[in-house]
């Protein structure tokens, strides 16, 4: 009985641990376009951004022009490296139920998607999801920009380096 105890105790101590290890990953937040520090042109080809680092400095406001000069639809999504993996999750269901398709998004599904999980609205205020040709703004405030990155979470393009790293200044 008493191991049984430790055990759940030990469970129970390690959850909090976790959960607030978690939640303590600091990546910044949506910045105002009235606090713009400065505007940097990000484009995404297929499998790669150009620039693929930034320097930013402590809580540096930046507004991303993100531009997709690819032929696949493509993500700008600022997180770190975990955030990114759990994400990539939603991605492939999004792919699985053909809201995103190789060339296009298929808006009106997302839509009715998102009414029965959320995730599936990709409505994030650290990520746009871009078709070939579009272009969209996203302004952040970097209040702690060590090891975080912005990725591209389409099925198998993180995994071949679709990555920008931050360098805190």
């Amino acid at each position: 009985m008493l191991n049984k105890i430790l055990t759940i105790a030990t469970l129970s101590l390690l959850n909090i641990t976790y959960s607030y290890a978690d939640k303590s990953m600091q990546i910044g937040s949506k910045g105002s376009a009235n606090n713009v520090d400065r505007t940097i042109v990000v484009e995404m080809y297929d499998n790669y951004f150009q620039p693929n680092v930034i320097e930013v400095y402590s809580n540096e406001t930046i507004k991303f022009e993100i531009i997709n000069s690819g032929e696949f639809v493509h993500e700008f999504n600022i997180g770190n490296s975990m955030m990114h993996i759990e994400h990539q999750k939603d991605m492939e269901k999004m792919i699985e139920n053909e809201i995103i398709l190789v060339d296009s998004i298929d808006e009106d599904r997302m839509y009715e998607m998102s009414k029965s999980d959320h995730s599936m609205g990709h409505s994030h205020s650290n990520s746009l999801l871009l078709e070939p040709g579009d272009s969209g703004v996203l302004i952040w405030n970097f209040t702690n920009a060590n090891n975080i990155e912005a990725a591209c979470n389409v099925p198998g393009h993180y995994d071949v380096g679709m990555i920008i790293n931050f360098k805190m200044m």
